[in-house]
């Protein structure tokens, strides 16, 4: 029966749902203007964009009637229901995009851990989420103006759910092991290990297992590319055909890497111009066959498989010459020189990248004028590589480009300028190094010299000149050192 002064039963799903889905083209104003016992103080609250949670509080203790708590039951624990609210934003292209991952329950680092995934306080979090997509519009000043888009009961499917499964074991097995301080979200595949605190000096805390080596403080939570893939294709009805996995019945008994390797494996050995043939490809050598072929024997129509989506996995398609070494280092996105100065390592986008971010290599090794297929690996940057080495090169660079960035001018004998400048070449880092990432160089200097096509091609240094816009790249050294063992097994 319904609680009249709620609205609803909060012990009926329906009656939770029929009330939530008056939320929908909503503003959170109106929300709270519906609401007339609401006083100007209590609006500021709501409305203040520095607290944490403050419009999903707004649903829960203004919308539905109930305190905001940290409690481990779901929200309406008498159905098992959980109430999230999560931000989306349009990109320019009209495309939906989640406006981050959605954190789910804090991790315990005061006691044990539970190793049944289905006795979890997570389990009780997920298995059913009353979810509300709201959108983020940034031109909007006002928070409370956002605009409640989509309200719907969601629990993850079948074969989402097998790997959430794993993605919880790994986590679980690695805090048992008193390792939680090496915790990654780039371990796992859609369900996260987030970290918790506005620093990790405040956040860090002893661990429960182990040697009690200081952790930061992390929560299970969906993978913002999860949440993406959830907003389009569960949400809004987006439709997909490229998924890699069929069947739910693949990934019983086998993880996720182990399906996708045992696919490749039927193909290891075959060369690029077998493989042209078989799958009805021209060979021609140009520098996307490579990559066409590994979607071609994974049976994905590109390399934005369903998987690959959820999870934030980019495929990388390495060819090895004959001496056991790859021609060309492997690039990232390019950055601003005014925002890398700004960043501090572990809020970084360099540090985000690595840490969400998977890589799938797929091995070519050269024979002749061919190469033949001679693996894959499903990676992420190591633990002690990210947060170490990784971490003294990437603030080198910083410290360089905002203190001492330094040219020199040289002409060649047509006459030809160029600029050499002091960032650290790839000969003396082990892990990255900073490139030119544009069509061409381009330069604008504070003596009034200028070359080539600034606006397009370079970006402000702090000093207020303008420099070839760059971007990081891994070694090429360092990348054959992940994958040789695919070749020296």
């Amino acid at each position: 029966m319904e609680d009249k002064n709620l609205g609803y039963n909060p012990n009926d799903i329906d009656s939770i749902y029929k009330y939530a889905v008056q939320l929908e083209n909503k503003t959170f104003l109106e929300v709270l203007k519906e609401k007339s016992h609401l006083n100007s103080d209590a609006l500021t609250a709501y409305a203040n964009k520095l607290r944490k949670g403050g419009l999903g509080n707004l649903l829960e203790e203004v919308y539905f009637g109930y305190k905001a708590n940290s409690v481990q039951d779901a929200d309406f624990a008498e159905v098992g229901v959980e109430l999230k609210a999560s931000p989306y934003e349009v990109t320019k292209k009209g495309e939906l995009r989640a406006g981050e991952r959605l954190v789910l329950t804090m991790i315990n680092y005061n006691g044990p851990v539970e190793d049944d995934f289905y006795h979890s306080h997570l389990w009780k979090k997920i298995r059913l989420i009353l979810l509300i997509y709201y959108w983020r519009n940034k031109q909007l000043n006002d928070n409370l103006l956002y605009k409640i888009g989509f309200v719907r009961l969601f629990t993850p499917p079948e074969a989402d759910l097998e790997i959430i499964k794993q993605d919880y074991d790994y986590i679980v097995t690695k805090i048992k092991a008193g390792l939680a301080h090496e915790l990654s979200e780039g371990d796992t595949m859609y369900l996260g290990a987030c970290t918790k605190g506005a620093t990790a000096e405040k956040s860090t805390v002893p661990q429960y297992y182990g040697d009690k080596i200081p952790a930061r403080k992390r929560a299970f939570s969906f993978k913002n590319s999860y949440m993406t893939y959830v907003l389009n294709h569960y949400i809004a009805g987006k439709n997909s055909d490229n998924s890699i996995i069929k069947d739910a019945i693949q990934i019983k008994e086998k993880t996720f890497e182990d399906v996708i390797q045992e696919i490749v494996s039927d193909y290891v050995g075959k060369t690029d111009k077998e493989l042209c043939e078989k799958f009805g490809r021209e060979y021609n050598n140009n520098k996307s066959q490579w990559h066409e072929l590994t979607c071609k024997i994974l049976g994905i129509r590109d390399e934005h498989a369903d998987e690959f989506v959820k999870a934030n996995i980019k495929v990388k398609a390495v060819r090895v010459e004959e001496n056991e070494k790859i021609v060309e280092s492997m690039s990232f996105p390019p950055f601003k020189f005014l925002d890398i100065i700004k960043e501090e390592y572990e809020d970084s986008t360099f540090h985000e990248y690595f840490e969400e971010t998977k890589l799938f290599f797929v091995v070519w090794k050269r024979e002749g004028d061919i190469y033949r297929l001679v693996g894959s690996k499903l990676w992420h940057m190591p633990y002690q590589d990210l947060e170490i080495t990784a971490r003294r090169e990437w603030e080198e660079y910083k410290r360089i480009i905002q203190y001492e960035i330094t040219f020199e001018k040289c002409i060649d004998s047509n006459g030809k300028v160029s600029f050499k400048n002091n960032l650290p070449n790839k000969s003396v880092t082990e892990i990255i190094h900073v490139r030119p990432h544009a069509q061409k160089a381009a330069y604008r200097f504070n003596n009034g010299e200028e070359y080539g096509n600034v606006e397009r091609d370079a970006n402000m240094l702090p000093n207020g000149e303008y420099m070839t816009t760059q971007s990081f790249w891994l070694n090429n050294k360092y990348v054959v050192l992940q994958i040789d063992d695919l070749w020296k097994k």
